[in-house]
C-alpha cells in the first residue's frame, strides 16, 4: 500500500473526525441532544459571568459567588437560567452550523498547509485556527440576535437594568426602539470576541494535543498500538482545559465590552470607546477582565464536551478504519 501522509500517520491524526466518514444522522441528533445537556449543565455559568461583567461601580457584588449568592436569594434556583428558553432555541442550531463549518473547512485548511512543510504542531494550531475562525463567523449570524435577548433576560432588574416579560417582550422591544438592526448591537465585536476566540481556542487544542502525545511518546505510525480510549480521553480533556486558559485570557476584554453593548437600554448609544473609558475610570485595565473565571470555566467545559462527544461519534469509525489499515 501506498505510504500514509505524515498527518495521518499521527496517533492524534487517528484518534480525530474523518468528516466524510462520519454518521452525520448519529452526529446531529446525538450531537443536538448532548449540547442541550451541556447547556443545561453550563448555563448559570453565563448568567454569572455577564451579571459579572455588566454590574455598576457601586454593586457589592465583585466575584461569582457573591453573585450566585444574590441569585438565589432573590429568586432562587429559576434565576440562574433567566434567558435560557431563548438561548436553547438558537443555542443548538448555532453550534451544528458551527461544528459543520469546522469540519469541512479543518479538511481545506490541512491542505492549504500542508505544502509548507511546517512542524506538526504548527501546522495543527493553522489549519484548526483558519476553521475555528470561519466556523464562527458562519455560525454568529444566528447566535448574535440570541445573545442580544438572552442577556438582556440575564440582568433584568440587575444593577439598574430594565424588566422584561420573557423573551418575547424583550424582541417587541428591540423591534420598537432600534428595528432588525437592534438584534445585532455588538455584531462587530461579537465577530472580533468569538471567531478570535474560536480561532485560539482550536489553534491551541490542535497544537497542544501534539505537544501532549509527543509528552507522552506516542510513536506515529501504524504499526504501533492505538493509544487507550481512557488515554485518548485525558489528552483530549487536557487540550481542551490548555485552550480554554489560552481562549478566554486573550479574548475576555473584547468579551466584556460586547456583553456591556448588548445590554444597554436604548437610551443609551454608548460606543466601544465609552464603555473601555468607563471600565478603565471605574476599576483600571482588571476592569477589562470582569467574569475571567466563569469564561474560562464555561470555555473549558464547553470544549472539552464538546471534543468527548467527538470521540463517542467517532470511535466507532475510528476502530474500524484502522483494522482495515492494519489489515491490508
Amino acid at each position: 500500500m501506498g505510504a500514509p501522509t505524515a498527518s495521518a500517520t499521527t496517533a492524534v491524526g487517528q484518534t480525530e473526525i474523518n468528516w466524510d466518514k462520519l454518521n452525520k444522522t448519529k452526529f446531529y441528533v446525538v450531537g443536538a441532544g448532548l449540547f442541550t445537556g451541556v447547556t443545561v449543565a453550563l448555563y448559570p455559568v453565563s448568567v454569572v459571568k455577564t451579571r459579572l461583567q455588566v454590574a455598576s461601580k457601586d454593586i457589592a457584588e465583585r466575584n461569582a459567588f457573591s453573585v450566585i449568592k444574590g441569585i438565589l436569594r432573590t429568586d432562587g434556583i429559576p434565576g440562574l437560567y433567566r434567558g435560557f428558553g431563548t438561548v436553547i432555541t438558537g443555542a443548538v442550531p448555532a453550534r451544528i452550523i458551527f461544528l459543520t463549518a469546522l469540519e469541512t473547512t479543518k479538511v481545506a485548511a490541512f491542505k492549504m498547509v500542508e505544502p509548507f512543510k511546517l512542524s506538526e504542531p504548527t501546522e495543527a494550531a493553522i489549519a484548526n485556527g483558519i476553521a475555528g475562525m470561519i466556523a464562527s463567523l458562519f455560525s454568529q449570524s444566528v447566535f448574535v440576535p440570541i445573545d442580544v435577548v438572552s442577556q438582556k433576560l440575564m440582568v433584568q432588574g440587575y444593577s439598574g437594568h430594565a424588566k422584561y416579560n420573557g423573551g418575547l417582550d424583550v424582541a417587541r422591544k428591540i423591534l420598537k426602539s432600534d428595528g432588525i438592526r437592534g438584534f445585532y448591537r455588538g455584531f462587530g465585536l461579537s465577530v472580533m470576541t468569538y471567531s478570535p476566540s474560536s480561532a485560539v481556542w482550536w489553534a491551541s487544542y490542535g497544537s497542544s494535543q501534539r505537544v501532549i502525545w509527543s509528552l507522552l511518546g506516542q510513536r506515529t505510525d501504524f504499526e504501533e498500538a492505538a493509544p487507550s480510549q481512557s488515554k485518548i480521553v485525558f489528552v483530549q480533556a487536557t487540550g481542551g482545559i490548555i485552550a480554554g486558559a489560552t481562549a478566554s485570557c486573550i479574548t475576555t476584554p473584547l468579551d466584556t465590552i460586547k456583553t456591556r453593548l448588548q445590554v444597554m437600554g436604548h437610551e443609551k448609544r454608548n460606543t466601544a470607546r465609552q464603555v473601555v473609558k468607563s471600565l478603565i475610570m471605574d476599576e483600571g485595565w482588571k476592569g477589562l477582565y470582569r467574569g475571567l473565571g466563569p469564561r474560562f470555566f464555561s470555555m473549558s467545559a464547553w470544549g472539552t464536551s464538546m471534543i468527548l462527544a467527538y470521540e463517542y461519534l467517532n470511535s466507532a469509525f475510528y476502530l474500524a478504519h484502522r483494522q482495515f489499515l492494519l489489515l491490508r
